[in-house]
């Protein structure tokens, strides 16, 4: 670390405290040559998770977003806040190890899907009728033979 009032590339590290509220380590620091102390604040690289929309735009990943349309899809349902943010964050989760900081929305909206459909069936046709546009009875019919299908 140079130091700030001569320049010098010799310092020393007299005292490091972890700061809890940012997530960070703030450290104490002397130069070797003008014997001058200084604070530094060691923070960890936050890469952003960017989402590809089915039009190619891309946007910020949202945990809020997500978790609002799987909130309106578990109304009145017995599914827990929990298991609506274990979703969550199993799509965060998912797109890091394997996509590195991007993700397609179709894939995030058939992993919601299929977790939902685990959980409760009724939510997992609500969020599919929002995800899939359906655009009629037909094909909201159609998604629910092929439930009942895979239920026999």
């Amino acid at each position: 670390m140079k130091c700030p009032f001569c320049g010098n590339d010799d310092t020393k590290v007299i005292d490091t405290r972890n700061m809890s509220e940012n997530n960070s380590i703030r450290r104490r620091r002397m130069c070797e040559k003008c014997s001058k102390r200084f604070t530094t604040f060691e923070r960890m690289e936050e890469t952003p998770l960017i989402v590809k929309k089915s039009n190619n735009t891309r946007e910020s990943f949202s945990r809020n977003k997500l978790l609002k349309g799987i909130m309106i899809s578990c109304n009145k349902r017995i599914v827990s806040m929990e298991q609506m943010e274990a979703i969550v964050d199993y799509v965060e989760n998912f797109a890091f190890s394997k996509n590195g900081n991007e993700i397609e929305s179709k894939e995030i909206g058939n992993i919601v899907m299929n977790k939902l459909k685990d959980i409760d069936e009724v939510a997992y046709v609500r969020f599919a009728s929002v995800y899939r546009q359906f655009k009629d009875i037909d094909s909201f019919m159609s998604e629910l033979a092929l439930m009942l299908k895979e239920r026999k």
